[in-house]
């Protein structure tokens, strides 16, 4: 028999609404001895069944939802059917893409698991406990419903050791595909999918590129952060006079500038190695003006407990930027912290342009690619912002 996990009294209306999380001490009892991503089945205090979840007694995240029936999740049908529905709706909105992600956790019913396509190559991630003992039966349905050429496991990501799980990066099938080639938006990307940040290539802002269209011409662009140089090649397809892109990776350095040669766009791109806010300091001292600055870091904010220190962060950063911002410039400023909301984002961009003492506009704050879908009942789906923003 599945063992049954109780929520205490009062601890089910998140779970009612729709998220797929319950947290150690939301649980009441325990009727029968799950271990490490068994299975449970979930019920509120007063008896009210609620889902079927896997269960890690060692994670904060004690337990996660897959289906608000009574399902068997060990089944391999399982994860096939929910993988080949992910990638149905992701087809839709792109349908002649070969980069794109397949699957998005939470936001397609599957927490803790991601797949990411890169040409004939598939990257997963399995980022709990409950995804990890399913392992062979999600490989099985990828290579059932895709037949790639190699899948590699990405579980170089921190958050797996909170599930008390190794960070590895693992061929899983397949020989090596050494780096493989994707388009984006009519440009060349080489990805190095076993060594390359996150999955290989930064898939979530594919569709803000396209703000920088009509934005750039004619001007001199700043990319910080700028890893594979996917915004300072798509600001030079968009009539940038030049950009600069810097990194403090010299590995991410060397990767755009093949990309930029790949594109026939060595004239117009240069890559750095350097820190992000040192080229800031740099520029304000030695007076230097851009009519574009895109600011793209790594996430800031790794815990909520550290927001206040990195919220300082996001303000220096942003305030240096509009102090060499061009009149009529424009910064196109991103945060992929989904512990600082969007509107507490804002309000350090608000300080950031009061303490330089510009004002701006704002024309525009996006999110995250279609195939990143934002999950209604679970906020923490809704992680990247993109504010564009005009000096004058």
């Amino acid at each position: 028999m599945i063992p049954h996990l109780v929520l205490r009294p009062g601890r089910d209306r998140r779970v009612r609404g729709g998220h797929p999380w319950i947290f150690s001490n939301e649980i009441q009892d325990l009727e029968g001895i799950p271990g490490k991503g068994d299975a449970v089945e979930v019920f509120s205090a007063k008896g009210d069944f609620l889902g079927t979840a896997y269960f890690n007694p060692h994670s904060l995240i004690a337990a996660r939802l897959l289906s608000r029936k009574r399902e068997d999740i060990d089944a391999p049908s399982f994860y096939k059917d929910r993988i080949a529905a992910a990638a149905r709706r992701r087809i839709f909105h792109y349908p002649s893409e070969n980069a794109l992600r397949l699957v998005f956790g939470e936001s397609d019913g599957l927490p803790g698991l991601v797949v990411d396509r890169y040409g004939d190559v598939l990257v997963v991630q399995l980022l709990a406990a409950g995804m990890e003992c399913r392992r062979e039966a999600i490989v099985a349905a990828l290579q059932e419903l895709f037949a790639p050429r190699a899948i590699i496991a990405r579980n170089d990501v921190a958050v797996r050791a909170l599930e008390g799980l190794d960070q590895t990066v693992e061929l899983l099938t397949g020989t090596p595909p050494g780096r493989v080639v994707i388009t984006e938006h009519g440009l060349e990307f080489l990805v190095d999918v076993m060594a390359g940040q996150k999955t290989g290539h930064f898939l979530d802002q594919k569709e803000n590129h396209l703000a920088l269209r009509g934005r750039v011409a004619g001007r001199r662009v700043l990319d910080l952060f700028c890893y594979s140089g996917a915004w300072s090649l798509q600001a030079a397809q968009f009539g940038a006079n030049s950009t600069t892109g810097i990194d403090i990776s010299p590995h991410a350095v060397a990767l755009a500038a093949e990309n930029a040669a790949r594109n026939n766009l060595t004239d117009r791109c240069r890559f750095l190695q350097g820190d992000g806010f040192d080229a800031l300091r740099q520029g304000q001292q030695g007076n230097e003006r851009y009519g574009a600055i895109i600011l793209d870091p790594p996430a800031f904010v790794k815990s909520k407990q550290r927001l206040a220190e990195a919220a300082k962060g996001y303000l220096t950063i942003n305030r240096r930027a509009f102090e060499v911002l061009e009149e009529d410039g424009y910064l196109f400023s991103c945060s992929c912290s989904y512990h600082l909301t969007r509107e507490h984002f804002l309000d350090i961009l608000r300080q950031a342009a009061r303490q330089a003492g510009r004002s701006v506009v704002i024309e525009e704050v996006r999110g995250q690619a279609l195939d990143h879908p934002v999950a209604l009942a679970c906020p923490e789906t809704d992680y990247l912002k993109c504010a564009v923003l005009r000096v004058f």
